[in-house]
């Protein structure tokens, strides 16, 4: 049953937003933590920039087949998921917490999980590394697109470009500035991947604070019972589900290898969080931030316990277990 808790970032995740329901910022401290969100956001893309390295993309681009299939389920196939589907599953929600839903659907792959996955269930890492990464760097530019497009349609307002320029701003002319850096530092980034991990979760939890810390203060919880919250772990089951078996029979399909097929389940299914709370923080200044990033917090934790799965799947049918073993839990 460990394979179904909650990791330790999950449980900080659900602790922050228990002190934010309790202790939430506001006055002049909600402006300071303000400033300090931003300073956090900006160092973490600027270590992410340090980190990617240079060479591994360019190495791993000959695969562009795999890569723009990933690309294609990221941005294509889970907008289109989010308004297909939104008919069905709007209901089970309200409109706040669908457009964060739709705000999910628009989000790059994550990097580690995406490639800790693959190389769980024994696919193809390289090429796992080069998507995850594009993914992520391409998010910056494409998400913001998506979801002027996503919104316009909603009737909730469209993409200002005061919005974009904030984007630019603060996440890509730090992960510019990362990679310009890397002939100097970005050794040390990768020797001390701790720090990355540090910031990387430092800011997402900093953005939480704030935001449910405004989201309470506005009602919250007055304004989610509990029949929402359940259904909003609906939807985002059905959206993984869909994700997840459009990926791998897409990919049998279009005739992949099985590492191959491996990769593109796993990186074409998964949402960032570490991107995703800090553009919707950009993205959606005068929408309740808390109602945003709540699909997107679920949609961690369910990615990560429904992979965490069927990647051990994966790895025991690579290894020669037979499916009926497999399917009944057996452990090696």
């Amino acid at each position: 049953m460990r394979r179904f808790l909650p990791d330790g970032f999950t449980l900080s995740l659900v602790a922050t937003v228990v002190l934010a329901s309790m202790l939430p910022c506001r006055g002049s401290a909600a402006g300071v933590f303000e400033v300090v969100t931003d300073v956090a956001i900006g160092l973490l893309f600027f270590l992410h920039g340090a980190k990617l390295s240079r060479e591994a993309v360019v190495a791993g681009m000959t695969n562009w087949r795999l890569h723009l299939t990933v690309l294609a389920s990221t941005f294509l196939l889970f907008p289109l998921l989010g308004i297909v589907l939104k008919p069905v599953l709007s209901p089970l929600v309200s409109p706040d917490l669908y457009l964060g839903i739709l705000f999910l659907c628009t989000l790059p792959s994550t990097v580690q999980s995406s490639i800790a996955f693959t190389s769980i269930a024994r696919g193809n890492v390289p090429a796992a590394i080069v998507s995850a990464s594009a993914s992520s760097l391409l998010g910056i530019f494409i998400t913001p697109l998506l979801v002027g497009v996503v919104i316009a349609g909603t009737g909730q307002g469209g993409l200002s470009l005061h919005a974009v320029g904030a984007i630019v701003v603060q996440l890509f002319v730090p992960f510019v500035a990362g990679q310009i850096a890397q002939r100097w530092i970005g050794g040390w980034v990768r020797k001390h991947a701790t720090l990355l991990t540090f910031v990387d979760r430092g800011s997402i939890l900093l953005v939480v604070y704030t935001a449910f810390s405004a989201a309470v203060l506005q009602g919250l919880w007055h304004q989610l019972p509990m029949p929402v919250l359940a259904g909003l772990v609906v939807v985002n089951a059905a959206l993984l589900t869909c994700a997840l078996l459009i990926t791998r029979y897409g990919a049998r399909a279009l005739g992949f290898t099985k590492e191959d097929e491996i990769t593109i389940v796993f990186c074409g299914s998964k949402k960032s969080l570490a991107a995703g709370v800090p553009m919707a923080k950009v993205l959606f200044a005068g929408h309740p931030l808390g109602l945003i990033v709540l699909p997107i917090m679920l949609f961690h934790q369910i990615q990560l316990m429904a992979c965490a799965v069927l990647a051990r799947r994966y790895a025991l049918r690579r290894d020669g277990v037979p499916a009926a073993i497999v399917a009944g839990g057996v452990r090696r």
